[in-house]
This record gives structure tokens, C-alpha cells and sequence, in this order.
């Protein structure tokens, strides 16, 4: 029996989602090669003969001390700079609880869930693979269970042309409520020395934040100096001071008041993504990635529990993860694919997933904070699981995308000659461009999984 339109995995998606989708892909390849610059930047010059120099650099203390910010040039990059990338995060997940697929429960619950499962299951296999092993520590669980959205939706945009749109947004999706998940994780796990006043004193700066931009009252003059109290203060208070960044952007209205032609996060979201992607998320990988890398790191990184657990938990845990979890919302849901698509397709987009890179670093200092023979080994096992992730990514995507660019041209031969039977028939014949042809995922053949 054929299954109801409606209960379908990946379908139509909403306005404000096909938006959001099409600025992340407009922005996100020149982040990501933005961060991936910086990211070899960063190797290359902590593995030079100037490796004095970086460290040097990154380590440089300087800002008032009596306001708790004298920090190095490394902790201002993580605490500072990021905070303007999770304010993009905080305006991204406002607009899609508000206005896109995170509105709607139908469609909100299959990210939801894959999410979680890509979160669960590489903390299961880090803790099972340190517990299970001398010289472990479950400090960690938390690193493998991050998406570096930018690098995941740049690898997309790269090998994925032909692929559906709505596979591109439950990368989308999946990686903004991972990026929620992680926030929460930061803010309940990763805070202490609690100091309430502070906490008190950021929470007034970001309702009155808020309270403004609702009001439209937007002149930079007076948010920007809010914004930067808000997050001062939430960094004094003992909570991670990205976190006021994201509830900086979860404040603002995502949806348009009467006259406007866009809402106020959107365009904020427009209007600081450059900055974010192009300015501090590199910024943070220059001074975050640069681990020195020789036989003897390499050497204890292979034996070492902790860098195991987050290879395995990103590499093979997030794909698993994503993959299970999609799998048993399906069942319970009663849904199946949307036509056209296979299982194939949500494997191949999972092991993107994997590629943690930002948000693994920032908790893996976080977590192994003072231990910095640890952390160094925790950095290289993030930056070498990403890149296994990205490249495995990247071969399956390529081959569904090559299929899917398949399909697409068989349609339009089709198309071809039934217009020419036609036209031998003396019907009227209407011209249609190939890229107003329909997607192969909007084909009417059921789809059954194959490839």
C-alpha cells in the first residue's frame, strides 16, 4: 500500500528552511575553506622551525584584570571571538523554532532524534573504549558528540550539487539542534565556580538586548556595547562566555513585523555570518589546531584511550548514531523516505556529520583544561577523525551525487521526447528548461531503497 505523502522522511520544506539552506550554502564553502586555511596555517607554523614564535603568539596575556579578562591570545579567540559564531547559532536556531522545521513537531522530531543519537552513541563508544581500558579518562565523552556545521555544509556544497534539497536541510537541521545540544552540554557541564551576582548582572544585559530588539530599537552604538557587557559578564560568572552569544541570538524576532521585508534574525544573520565565518572561526582554528605532530605525539595519540575514543566516537559513532536513531523515528513514525531516496543517502550525509572539528576543540580544552600533554593529544585525534570523516563523506557523497545527476539527465531526455512525440502528433508542445524539470526525488515511483 502506498504510504501517505505527508509520511515521508525528508519532504517540502517550509519557506523560511529553503532560506535559511539557501544562505548557509551561499556562505558556508568560502567558510570552510576560510577555516580550513587556518587550520593548515596553524600546523604548518606550530610544526616550523618558528614554532617559539606561535606559541609565543597564542600565549600572550593582555586585558583588564580586575574584570577577570586578562586572557591569552588563544582564550580570546575561544571565549571572545567564538562568541560571535555562536550568536549566529543562537539567530539560526531562533528561526528555525520560530519559522522553520524545528516549528513543526512532524518535522522537527527526525533531526531531533538522529541528533541525539549522534550525540549518544559516540559518547557511549568513547566511555565504553576508556572505561575498558588503563589509563582512560571519561573526562572526554563530551568532545566526540560535536558537528562542525561549517565544514560539514562546505563538504555538501563541494561534492553535492545534484543531491535533493531536502537531504542538504536535515544536514542543516541535524546540525543546528547538534549545535543546541552542545551548547547545553557547555553550559551544564563544562561551568563552575558559579558566581550568581554575574550571572544575574549578564541576564538583565540580555532581556534588555532582547527587549530593544523587538522594539526595533537597533542602533549599534547601543546594542553592540550590551552585547559585549552581556558576554563579559557571563564569562566572569563562571558560565562559558559563548553561551552568551547564543542567548544574545535566541532573543532577537525571527519573524517579520508589519512592514519589514525580512525578520530581524534573518537579517542579522545575514549581516554577521561573514564576520563569523570569515573572521572569528578561523581566527579561533589558527591558534585552537596548532598541535605538533611528529612520531612520538603520533605514537601516543595511536595508544592513548582518550584520542581512541574520540576517533572512534566521531568516525564511526556519528554515522551510527544518526543513521540508528533516523531509522527507529521511522519505524515509529510509520514514515518512509521520500521518494527517490535510499538509506544510502542518509549514511553518506551521517559520516559528514562526523567531522567535529570547532565546537570538539572548544570542549576538548574545556574538559582537559590544565592538562596540556592531554589536550594536545585530544586536538590531534579531533583533527585527524574530521579529516577521516570528510573524506569518507566526501566518496559516498560523490557517488550518490553522481547517481542522482543520473537520474536527473534520464528525466530530461525523457522530457526531450515525449515533446517531440507531440509535437509529431500536432499537440502544442510547451518548452521546458531542464532546470525547471522536477528533482528525481519528486519522482512518482515509490522509493525502496535501492540505489
Amino acid at each position: 500500500m502506498a504510504k501517505d505523502p505527508a509520511a515521508r522522511l525528508f519532504s517540502k520544506l517550509t519557506p523560511s528552511t529553503e532560506r535559511t539552506l539557501s544562505d548557509v550554502l551561499r556562505t558556508e564553502r568560502a567558510g570552510g575553506l576560510l577555516l580550513l586555511l587556518g587550520t593548515v596555517l596553524a600546523l604548518v607554523w606550530a610544526n616550523s622551525a618558528w614554532s617559539g614564535g606561535y606559541e609565543s603568539l597564542r600565549d600572550f596575556e593582555f586585558g583588564p584584570e580586575s574584570l577577570h579578562l586578562h586572557l591569552s591570545v588563544g582564550d580570546w579567540a575561544k571565549d571572545g571571538l567564538l562568541a560571535i559564531f555562536f550568536f549566529v547559532v543562537g539567530l539560526e536556531l531562533k528561526r528555525e523554532i520560530v519559522a522553520g522545521e524545528l516549528r513543526r513537531p512532524a518535522t522537527a522530531i527526525v533531526p531531533i532524534v538522529a541528533a541525539i543519537g549522534g550525540m549518544a552513541v559516540p559518547a557511549g563508544i568513547y566511555i565504553a573504549t576508556n572505561v575498558l581500558q588503563d589509563g582512560g579518562s571519561t573526562a572526554g565523552w563530551a568532545v566526540p558528540t560535536a558537528t562542525d556545521i561549517a565544514f560539514a555544509i562546505a563538504v555538501l556544497a563541494v561534492v553535492g550539487k545534484w543531491l535533493p534539497a531536502a537531504l542538504r536541510a536535515f544536514l542543516l537541521t541535524l546540525a543546528v539542534v547538534d549545535d543546541l545540544l552542545a551548547i547545553i552540554i557547555i553550559a551544564a557541564f563544562f561551568s563552575e565556580d558559579l558566581h550568581f551576582e554575574w550571572l544575574i548582572a549578564s541576564a538583565v544585559c540580555i532581556a534588555i538586548f532582547g527587549f530593544l530588539a523587538r522594539k526595533r530599537i537597533t542602533y549599534w552604538w547601543l546594542l553592540i556595547p550590551l552585547g559585549v557587557a552581556a558576554w563579559a559578564f557571563m564569562h566572569a560568572s563562571g558560565v562559558h562566555a559563548t553561551i552568551a552569544g547564543v542567548a544574545l541570538g535566541m532573543t532577537v524576532p525571527a519573524l517579520a513585523a508589519k512592514g519589514e521585508k525580512h525578520a530581524l534574525a534573518e537579517h542579522w544573520e545575514h549581516k554577521w555570518r561573514p564576520m563569523s565565518a570569515g573572521v572569528a572561526v578561523p581566527i579561533f582554528a589558527l591558534f585552537a589546531a596548532g598541535v605538533t605532530i611528529n612520531a612520538e605525539n603520533l605514537s601516543a595519540a595511536v595508544s592513548d584511550p582518550i584520542a581512541q575514543g574520540i576517533f572512534l566516537g566521531l568516525v564511526i559513532g556519528k554515522p551510527l548514531g544518526i543513521v540508528l536513531f533516523t531509522f527507529i523515528a521511522a519505524k515509529l513514525l510509520g514514515a518512509g523516505l521520500d521518494r527517490g531516496l535510499s538509506w544510502w543517502d542518509v549514511g553518506s550525509v551521517s559520516f559528514v556529520a562526523g567531522i567535529g572539528f570547532t565546537v570538539s576543540l572548544l570542549i576538548g580544552d574545556l574538559a582537559f583544561a590544565g592538562n596540556e600533554d592531554v589536550a594536545e593529544e585530544v586536538k590531534m585525534a579531533v583533527l585527524f577523525a574530521s579529516v577521516t570523516a570528510a573524506v569518507i563523506g566526501a566518496v559516498l557523497l560523490t557517488w550518490r551525487d553522481r547517481h542522482y545527476q543520473r537520474l536527473y539527465e534520464q528525466r530530461s531526455t525523457s522530457t526531450e521526447v515525449n515533446q517531440e512525440v507531440a509535437k509529431a502528433h500536432g499537440a502544442r508542445a510547451e518548452h521546458v528548461h531542464p532546470d525547471e524539470l522536477p528533482h528525481p526525488s519528486e519522482d512518482s515511483t515509490p522509493s525502496n531503497g535501492s540505489n
